[in-house]
């Protein structure tokens, strides 16, 4: 069981190119994306990143990535600070993001030039899962630790490649190179945080915690207890328990509850599945106890959530074609 592209997809993660683009100490960047995790790659020059959250600007070199993991309103510019009076902001609107692939750039990059790379990966109803919460605001994965030739490197070449040229076929390669990116980035930020802290980044590299996360992934309707967990996993119910709770700072039964609640936002939003049948999918015998756990849990009833939902379709910002 792949547990990443697991819990993304059932976060409803969407994706877009939102473009590659040269800056100019005239011009910046502005990106409207309350509801996404994002990335800027800078390919050449400097860049400042300014955003809510930072208690000053983000400066980041060539080759470096930078991961979005809280949405928010940012701008990114060539200058340290924003002057208004002499900073044009440019809205990177639904249109860039609904547009498929930049047009390619007319020539070559010079050498003093400033360009960036930049996508968005949207979750429109905010994630349950733990992975999410424990992500920090601001990631950045410097260029110059990285190996000349390692395959995220190799990577990005590709994609600066196929955005300038643009080439038949270059909407497919592009936001495929693009999610192979963003999943080096975020398996880089796992590796990172998973030697540092307690969570879920931690959790996956323990052999037995390990082995239970999977188990709960791939059949997370099945009516578990931590003895057949424990059982599967060839460990006690009480070292499960502990080593869980010691990595996870939760217990297997409410991680399994709350892995059930982000499977049925999922289903409320992308499918017409009656409540009695999405109840029986994710794990519950009956809506009346499925909406119980999941009024509790969201904040809102399944039907309220999906009637909320479905009014936000047409929202100008919301990404529509699944990744």
């Amino acid at each position: 069981m792949d547990l990443l592209s697991d819990l993304l997809r059932q976060a409803g993660l969407r994706r877009r190119l939102l473009n590659l683009r040269r800056l100019s100490p005239a011009t910046a960047l502005r990106f409207p994306c309350d509801r996404s995790i994002g990335l800027h790659v800078v390919r050449q020059g400097q860049v400042y990143v300014h955003a809510p959250a930072l208690d000053e600007p983000l400066a980041l070199q060539a080759g470096d990535i930078a991961v979005m993991a809280r949405g928010c309103t940012h701008i990114v510019s060539t200058l340290p600070m924003l002057d208004a009076a002499s900073v044009e902001p440019i809205e990177c609107n639904a249109e860039d993001m609904d547009g498929g692939v930049a047009a390619p750039m007319s020539a070559p990059p010079s050498p003093g030039a400033t360009t960036v790379i930049s996508g968005a990966w949207q979750l429109w109803n905010p994630p349950v899962h733990p992975f999410f919460a424990q992500m920090p605001a601001w990631f950045v994965l410097r260029g110059e630790a990285s190996q000349r030739f390692d395959a995220l490197s190799l990577g990005l070449g590709l994609l600066e490649e196929e955005l300038q040229k643009r080439g038949l076929g270059a909407d497919t390669v592009v936001h495929a190179l693009l999610d192979v990116v963003f999943t080096y980035a975020l398996r880089r930020m796992v590796q990172e945080r998973g030697a540092a802290e307690t969570g879920w980044s931690q959790a996956v590299h323990d052999p037995h915690v390990g082995r239970a996360l999977a188990l709960l992934h791939a059949d997370s309707a099945q009516p578990w207890t931590l003895q057949a967990l424990a059982q599967r996993c060839g460990v006690s119910r009480t070292t499960l328990a502990e080593r869980f709770r010691d990595a996870m700072g939760d217990t297997p039964l409410n991680y399994l509850r709350t892995l059930r609640m982000q499977q049925a936002m999922r289903l409320l939003t992308e499918t017409e599945q009656h409540l009695e049948h999405i109840a029986l999918a994710v794990g519950y015998q009956d809506a009346f106890s499925f909406s119980k756990v999941f009024k509790r849990t969201v904040g809102v009833a399944p039907r309220d959530f999906r009637r909320r939902d479905a009014q936000e379709q047409d929202h100008p910002w919301r990404f529509r074609a699944a990744t």
